[in-house]
């Protein structure tokens, strides 16, 4: 077995929307980790720099760090000029500094039509030369760009997640694999046919779990994302990294999700039970 480690990492907007609440349970439930999305009823992407401010002395006083920003870029239609959600992630690299990470998550962009990703393909090249643009600014600012597959965007399936990421071969940007994700497009024993495709390049994991039969989300394990699978793959790699909890346990929306404290409860015990399963070793959480 190799000298892999686990440190966990949870979505506070998933908890409540007071961002003292979600670092309180956080802590209760010995993570030292936050994932920024969103706090107060804001998107982080729309702080202004007295909410960066707040953010940085809340998460401090907790002895809470923040692991990634949950930024929205690559959600937006792929026919936009580039400029804006250029100038969007500039913004976000001015957040990101504040609050003392250089993980950035990012999306491929929405294709015009997304009633069928059967065209998709056809957005690749487009997605690809976005993203490489998007790249070479995390480059210059030593920022990680952090790629995840979702439903409705260019980067969906495996496929097309390979294509992108093989295409621009960048330290700058690793894939963000999310379980159930795969499953909610169709993707059956994601672990089982990806791990090949996207293993190499992986850099951080969401945790959450959903049924191929209606699309559903549940929490790790007890879906056909295969995570247990997943953990197994990323421990005898020697993965040293985040596995980002994500629940979506009461709402899985457009661009964010929740799942109240005893969700958030019961999606934690779930991931520990699966890592202890698998014989995953969680870094302990910071004391402060």
């Amino acid at each position: 077995m190799s000298a892999a480690t686990f440190s966990l990492s949870a979505f506070g907007d998933e908890i409540d929307a007071d961002l003292q609440v979600q670092v309180r349970l956080l802590r209760e439930l010995r993570i030292s980790h936050l994932e920024l999305r969103g706090a107060w009823g804001k998107n982080v992407l729309t702080f202004d720099d007295d909410e960066v401010a707040e953010v940085r002395r809340i998460c401090d006083d907790h002895g809470v760090s923040v692991s990634c920003i949950g930024s929205p870029i690559g959600k937006s239609p792929i026919l936009d000029p580039i400029e804006q959600e250029a100038a969007n992630l500039e913004r976000i690299f001015h957040i990101a500094r504040a609050v003392g990470t250089h993980r950035v998550r990012i999306f491929s962009f929405y294709p015009p039509d997304t009633h069928t990703n059967a065209r998709y393909d056809s957005y690749l090249k487009e997605a690809t030369s976005r993203l490489a643009r998007l790249t070479e600014m995390a480059e210059a600012g030593d920022f990680l760009l952090l790629l995840e597959n979702e439903k409705e965007i260019v980067g969906d399936t495996l496929e097309r997640c390979h294509a992108i990421l093989s295409d621009i071969r960048s330290p700058h940007l690793r894939f963000l694999w999310d379980p159930a994700n795969f499953v909610q497009v169709g993707v059956a024993r994601p672990t089982e046919t990806g791990w090949p495709l996207l293993g190499p390049f992986v850099g951080y994991v969401h945790v959450k779990d959903a049924r191929l039969d209606d699309g559903s989300i549940c929490a790790a394990g007890e879906g056909d994302g295969q995570v247990g699978e997943l953990l197994t793959q990323l421990r005898d790699s020697g993965y040293r990294g985040i596995l980002a909890l994500e629940p979506h346990l009461a709402l899985a929306g457009h661009s964010s999700g929740f799942s109240g404290a005893g969700g958030m409860r019961h999606a934690v015990a779930a991931l520990r039970q699966l890592m202890a399963d698998c014989g995953c070793l969680e870094l302990a959480p910071s004391s402060r």
